[in-house]
């Protein structure tokens, strides 16, 4: 009879570790069959596979309730919301690959993350398109930032692949200049992202109900506040920085950050549904600011540049010599021991 073994788990003092984080390691050389039964064993990874694995399968649920809808697709001006959700539906999923399988080796512990970062990349320009179709302001329809909107998404979807994928390089020589690159990769791309929502937030400030288009949905709020509480969780590392060891199976930040990103993802798709609905009448009045062939071309052009760049680095990674730091993934050695007496 055919029986599997669990993988062995390691200690913080075997392998290079995450902060607070002391225990419930895979080994940095698993097969590709001890991953993917490492996420049926309790390691610190498997509730970060898990929060994403089970997302991706809502998403696709919403998008293919919403495509199959009598006449969807057939209507332009469904479109941007089908273009938000092909992302929202690929980031977790890649997130989910990239921490299932990132302990086969250092190299595809990199691999997967470039991955993971080059599908967020493309949902933050997913993003743009129904804020773009949507949601901009009525004082900014047919202006230059709403002409340029989506093709600077698309530009700074290069960006924020560029620097998160140059920071992986960074993480032992200057951790905290890594950090501060790959939060920034990601906090400007939500930034402009969400442009037209701050600046409709700002007009409608103590208005009440008299703020007519402009006015924003409950979810919009919801988004913006798990977004935010997503970030924080990012660059703070709570809270296991606080009590080390003690939350390294459930509850560390990498885990509530996963959760909260899902949940915003979520709230982010209702308002845009409100938007769609409540100002569709009065953005029939107005002409569309992207065609099917401009949409197309963004997406295609996008993936490809996003693909170029992870190919790039992926193959400066495999450049590098097997004694490169960057490429240790055994027990810690030299700095990395300083760092953790």
């Amino acid at each position: 009879m055919l029986s599997l073994k669990l993988p062995q788990l390691l200690q913080v003092h075997q392998v290079f570790w995450e902060d607070g984080i002391m225990s419930g390691y895979r080994r940095p050389t698993s097969s590709a069959l001890d991953c993917v039964l490492s996420s049926f064993q309790m390691t610190n990874e498997t509730v970060n596979i898990w929060t994403h694995f089970l997302p991706t399968w809502y998403f696709l649920w919403r998008l293919l309730a919403l495509a199959g809808g009598p006449g969807f697709r057939a209507e332009p001006y469904h479109w941007p919301l089908l273009v938000f959700m092909l992302p929202a539906c690929l980031y977790p999923f890649a997130s989910c690959c990239a921490h299932t399988f990132s302990s086969m080796s250092p190299r595809a512990r990199h691999i997967c993350y470039f991955l993971d970062y080059g599908a967020l990349s493309l949902y933050s320009l997913g993003c743009a398109f129904p804020y773009a179709a949507y949601s901009m302001p009525a004082s900014w329809l047919h202006g230059r930032l709403h002409q340029f909107f989506v093709p600077a998404a698309a530009l700074n979807s290069f960006l924020c692949t560029g620097l998160s994928c140059y920071s992986r390089f960074l993480e032992l020589e200057s951790p905290g200049l890594s950090k501060v690159l790959r939060t920034a990769a990601f906090a400007y791309p939500f930034l402009f992202d969400n442009l037209p929502l701050f600046y409709r937030l700002g007009l409608c400030w103590g208005r009440g109900h008299s703020c007519g288009q402009e006015a924003l949905s409950t979810s919009h709020g919801y988004h913006l506040f798990c977004a935010l509480l997503t970030g924080f969780l990012f660059a703070s590392h709570l809270p296991e920085r606080l009590a080390p060891g003690r939350f390294d199976y459930i509850g560390h930040s990498h885990q509530l950050f996963h959760i909260c990103a899902v949940l915003g993802t979520h709230f982010q798709l209702e308002a845009v549904l409100a938007d769609m609905g409540s100002r569709r009448a009065w953005l029939a009045t107005q002409e569309p600011a992207l065609g099917l062939a401009g949409t197309v071309a963004t997406l295609v052009l996008a993936v490809a540049g996003n693909l170029l760049i992870i190919a790039a680095f992926t193959a400066s990674l495999l450049r590098a010599p097997s004694t490169c730091p960057l490429l240790q993934g055994g027990p810690l050695e030299g700095g990395t021991q300083a760092k953790q007496q």
